[in-house]
């Protein structure tokens, strides 16, 4: 137990002191919805997409939304459609993006019966037996993510959006060979972060149910 505990402690400690030091202009949301067609093909006009491999940006922390384009920007994150759009912002652009997808409101998804018990058990509990630690530590109980700490909200993003991220996790985290992967947004070069330790202990029927099981967050 104490293991486990001092798991996710380090994990969160991590993750904040990276976060936190995310400093970001004061956005205008009026400005960044004039700003926000070029997004609204892949992501919808109030961040809610239609498409499920793409994901919601509606609801979404202003601070976690600015880091990502900066990360596209500098292509400390890798998505070639991204990088293009990214390349064009300013600081203040990506600013007020964030801040007006940030006051949008999410719709709702739902998850899969069959599957809720086992992500709900993964989700709050983690899993003691591979230090697994629970997504809720990070991202609270009902996956609205930290503002101050710039963690994401994940409670009714697209389950296959989800799976997809956790996949290219849990691929960076054990090194797969494969050019799906994802470095977390806190380490530094040559080093795991917290969400690529942590997804490099799900199994894809971990994955699978905990997608689904956060698709139905409210």
């Amino acid at each position: 137990m104490k293991k486990f505990l001092a798991t996710v402690v380090l994990s969160f400690s991590a993750v904040s002191v990276a976060q936190a030091a995310v400093v970001m202009p004061k956005g205008d949301a009026a400005a960044g919805q004039g700003k926000a067609a070029v997004c609204a093909a892949c992501h919808g006009a109030d961040g809610n997409s239609a498409a499920p491999t793409f994901p919601k940006l509606a609801g979404q922390n202003a601070k976690y939304i600015y880091k990502q384009l900066h990360d596209f920007k500098s292509m400390r994150r890798n998505n070639a459609l991204m990088l293009g759009i990214a390349s064009a912002l300013s600081d203040q652009d990506m600013a007020d993006l964030a801040v007006y997808f940030s006051e949008q409101k999410q719709a709702g998804g739902a998850a899969n019966p069959e599957l809720v018990a086992r992500g709900q058990k993964l989700f709050r509990g983690g899993n003691k037996s591979v230090g697994l630690a629970p997504c809720s530590g990070c991202h609270g109980p009902a996956g609205l993510g930290n503002t101050y700490a710039a963690f994401p909200r994940i409670g009714g993003q697209h389950a296959d959006y989800t799976k997809a991220q956790l996949m290219a996790f849990r691929a960076a985290g054990r090194d797969d060979n494969t050019d799906m992967k994802r470095g977390n947004d806190g380490a530094k070069a040559g080093e795991l972060g917290p969400m690529q330790m942590i997804a490099a202990k799900l199994s894809d029927k971990d994955i699978d149910a905990l997608a689904s099981y956060i698709q139905g967050l409210r």
